[in-house]
Formats: structure tokens, C-alpha cells, sequence
């Protein structure tokens, strides 16, 4: 019999677990609590999002909306000039992804969900999950005024930074002191990139107080912003009247971005949101899986969000499906959950770290890279076509683009242990990442990602000691 499960929330995390799920036969009903399409930040998406996509059949979907296709990225960063990390240059011309008007694609991916057999309710309130003794057994939620309770199998909570269940329920979210940011950004109508970026890339801006992001969107139009610390951040917010006027203040004293901008027009609102970094204790337990930022989050300086998210979400739905078809304890599963999605996470955020320190130079972000890549970039150059050495720049490229999770999940050899190598995060935030490891963590080595014929876990027919 097929497994009943909720999802809990409609963004990328909840449409791609959900309809993964759907299309091996789960029976799935995601609660969403918005009504789509609604705005969104998160514009650049990573090449690894459209490996995701394609296994979940909404390629061609994503490729009729004309979103700006993106090869890459380009930075100017501390005391070093530009540099280019050109996907199709180091992996291929397969390797690329968008930069997305998300709103439009958050609701594509949700009705895919829905075209895949899910049963999506819209402008649903998730109250609580229910447990029996520590089980998830389902969710209470209201609709339309009224109270109801959807039994399950399992649940995924993808409900992003209000995170029913890291945040309400376990009150077990940690935040990372280091990077309590502040975003403010807007958009224009025209502008330009800098010389060198790949097709469609996102340009990346130090400053001495943050950073820019400048981003081409289909249309001309250009998302662009500036990070800081919080405290910055409200030191200057008083020198303006208003946020409109901090925003163009703080481009105008970027002389990089005021020549992109130079010959656009900035239209709309100046919007702010908050970016402060958290991850949970747990990502997943007896009969429930968090994806996405339900997990936790992380500053977008490298762009791995939505990465994060589909990745997640897929890690999710092959546990539940190889859990409920026998092929893998629950324990297992859990392990292989917690493994690789904190694995993921703990290597964007030691780079993202690593580039908060502006004095160092590309080069040790570099060697930082092809350590928390731990010597898997040629293999993602053989997988591709690559026969030269790895450039100095692979390991960076194939994390940040999040070909390294995706290479390390499907793995033969499987979930590698959480190490202190991996989880850095816990030299800049305090003790957060070893003693959130699940107590299955051990059990899952040896178990990796498989897609055909359907997606689930898989096992080495032989033992593989942990790298």
C-alpha cells in the first residue's frame, strides 16, 4: 500500500518532495498557506537545480517561461579583481541553470505538484503536527474557518523560516550570531554586467561593510542589493527618511554597481528583509523530515537557497519511499537524511565564512573548496566529459553550483559521517553541528541516492569504510 504523507509548505522544497513522492505512487497532501503566485526573493538559480528539476519532469515547463539562463557567476571580491567561475567551461554546456522571477517559478514548480497527483491546498494554516509518543502520525490545519486533522504515514515540513516544527514545536533553532544580516535591494529596468561574466551570471560586489548582488532578469530588468551586518545596518538606517532613499545611497556609494545601474531605471519598491543564518538541532525524526529553510538558512552571498531546498526535498522523498518499501530501516533513513542535507549545508556555510573574511584571497577559498570537496571533483569532471587535471577553481565551482552534494549523495560508497571538517561552521558559530548529528548518522554508510527505475536508497553490496 502506498504511504500517505503531508507536506507542509509550497515552495521549492514542498512542491519537489511532493511531487517526487506523487510520481512513485505516495498518496500526498500539501498544505500550502499562502495562495501562489506570491513574491519571493532568491532569484539565482543553481546549476545543480536543474539535475532536481529534470528528475522531477519540470524541465520543459521551466524552459517555456524565458527565464535568463545563467552559466555562471562572477566576483569582485576584497582586495582581488574580477573572477569568473564559467560552468559550461568547467563542467560542460549541460551544466547551467536561471536567474527566475520567483514568484512565477515557485507556482510553476507548485502546479507541476499538483499535475503530478498532489493534492494541493491553497490558504491552508498548519497548527501543529501530531505525534504519537515521538511518531509524526499527521498534521491539524485550518481552511476556510475550519479545524481539521489529516492523518499520515509521514511529514515532510518544508514550511521555510516559520518552521512548524523546528521553531514551534522543538524550539530547537539555532541561530548563527555571525551573520545576523540585513538585505535591502529593488530592481531596475536596464543595466548592465560586468565585462567577463559568464551568460547570465550574478555579479557579486565586496564592500567594505557587505556586499552587492547584481542580478539580470528576463525582460532587462535587474534585481540588485546590498548585504549587511544588522547593527550596520541600524546605525545608518536614521541618516535617511526613508528606505528608498538608503537604498539608492548605498548603490550610489558602491562606483561598481552606480556604472551598472547607470543606464537603467529604477522601478517599484525598495524591499527589506532580514538574513539571519540558523540551522536545527535535528533534521528529521520518527516520521518526519524538514526541508528547505524549515531546516535552516543560510546567508545568500553564494546563492545555494533554493540548491538547498530541491536538494532537501529530494533527500526527503527517497527516505520516505525506500523506508516505506523496506529497502532501508527508518533508523537508516534517517541517518542518510540527516547526513547529506547537513553535510550540504555545513560546506556552503564554511565557504560562505570563509568569504566573510575579505582579506583572503581567491586562492584560499580555493583550497577551502577542494577540502570540503574532499578530492571528488574529478570525478565530477570524468562524469562529464572533463579528461584535463581540475583547475584551482573545480572544487570551488562544483560546491557553490551544488554539483558536489549532488555527486556525493549518489555516490556508491554513501553517506559519509558528519566530521568536524565538514561542519566548520562550528569554529565561527559555536558548538552548533556535532552534537546536532542524528543518532543514526553512523548507520547510514553506505547507502546512496538512486533514481532508476525509481527514486530511494540504495546499498553498497559490499561495506565502505567512512571517508
Amino acid at each position: 500500500m502506498a504511504p500517505d504523507v503531508v507536506v507542509i509548505g509550497g515552495g521549492p522544497a514542498g512542491a519537489i518532495s511532493s511531487a517526487l513522492l506523487a510520481r512513485a505512487g505516495a498518496r500526498v497532501r500539501l498544505l500550502e498557506r499562502d495562495f501562489f503566485p506570491r513574491y519571493h526573493i532568491g532569484e539565482s538559480i543553481s546549476s545543480s537545480c536543474r539535475a532536481i528539476i529534470d528528475l522531477v519532469g519540470a524541465r520543459e515547463k521551466i524552459e517555456a517561461r524565458g527565464y535568463q539562463v545563467k552559466e555562471g557567476l562572477l566576483l569582485r571580491w576584497g582586495a582581488e579583481r574580477d573572477w569568473t567561475i564559467n560552468w559550461p567551461d568547467l563542467f560542460g554546456d549541460q551544466v547551467r541553470s536561471w536567474q527566475v522571477d520567483r514568484a512565477d517559478f515557485d507556482d510553476v514548480l507548485l502546479r507541476h505538484a499538483a499535475d503530478q497527483g498532489v493534492e494541493v491546498v491553497q490558504g491552508a494554516q498548519v497548527k501543529k503536527v501530531l505525534f504519537d509518543d515521538e511518531r509524526a502520525v499527521g498534521v491539524e490545519w485550518t481552511h476556510d474557518g475550519r479545524l481539521r486533522e489529516s492523518p499520515s504515514d509521514f511529514v515532510v515540513d518544508a514550511s521555510g523560516r516559520a518552521g512548524v516544527l523546528s521553531s514551534q514545536h522543538f524550539r530547537d533553532r539555532r541561530p548563527h550570531d555571525v551573520f545576523r544580516n540585513v538585505a535591502i535591494w529593488g530592481y531596475y529596468q536596464g543595466g548592465a554586467l560586468l565585462p567577463r561574466t559568464p551568460r547570465g551570471g550574478i555579479n557579486v560586489i565586496s564592500a567594505l561593510n557587505g556586499w552587492y548582488w547584481v542580478i539580470p532578469l528576463s525582460g532587462d530588468v535587474y534585481s540588485v542589493g546590498f548585504v549587511t551586518h544588522q547593527d550596520h545596518f541600524l546605525a545608518r538606517r536614521p541618516e535617511f527618511p526613508s528606505q528608498q532613499a538608503m537604498f539608492h545611497a548605498l548603490v550610489a556609494e558602491s562606483e561598481t554597481v552606480t556604472e551598472l545601474v547607470a543606464g537603467g531605471r529604477f522601478e517599484g519598491e525598495v524591499r527589506v528583509e532580514r538574513d539571519f543564518s540558523y540551522s536545527a538541532d535535528s533534521f528529521c525524526g520518527p516520521g518526519y523530515f524538514l526541508a528547505g529553510d524549515s531546516a535552516c538558512f543560510l546567508d545568500p552571498l553564494l546563492s545555494t537557497g533554493v540548491h538547498l531546498a530541491m536538494y532537501s526535498g529530494m533527500l526527503a522523498a527517497a527516505s520516505i519511499l525506500s523506508t516505506h518499501a523496506g529497502e532501508v530501516t527508518e533508523r537508516e533513513a534517517l541517518g542518510f537524511h540527516e547526513s547529506h542535507y547537513r553535510n550540504a549545508y555545513g560546506r556552503m556555510f564554511s565557504m560562505v565564512a570563509g568569504f566573510y573574511e575579505q582579506y583572503r584571497g581567491k586562492n584560499s577559498y580555493f583550497w577551502l573548496a577542494q577540502r570540503l570537496a574532499r578530492g571528488q571533483y574529478p570525478e565530477l569532471m570524468r562524469k562529464r566529459g572533463g579528461d584535463s587535471p581540475a583547475p584551482s577553481d573545480g572544487a570551488f565551482a562544483s560546491i557553490t553550483s551544488g554539483l558536489t552534494d549532488l555527486d556525493d549523495a549518489t555516490r556508491v560508497g554513501g553517506a559519509a559521517p558528519l566530521d568536524a571538517m565538514v561542519l566548520a561552521n562550528e569554529l565561527v558559530a559555536g558548538k552548533t553541528g556535532s552534537r546536532t548529528a542524528h543518532p543514526g548518522t553512523d548507520d547510514a554508510t553506505g547507502l546512496y541516492l538512486v533514481t532508476e527505475p525509481r527514486l530511494g536508497i540504495g546499498r553498497a553490496v559490499e561495506p565502505v569504510a567512512p571517508r
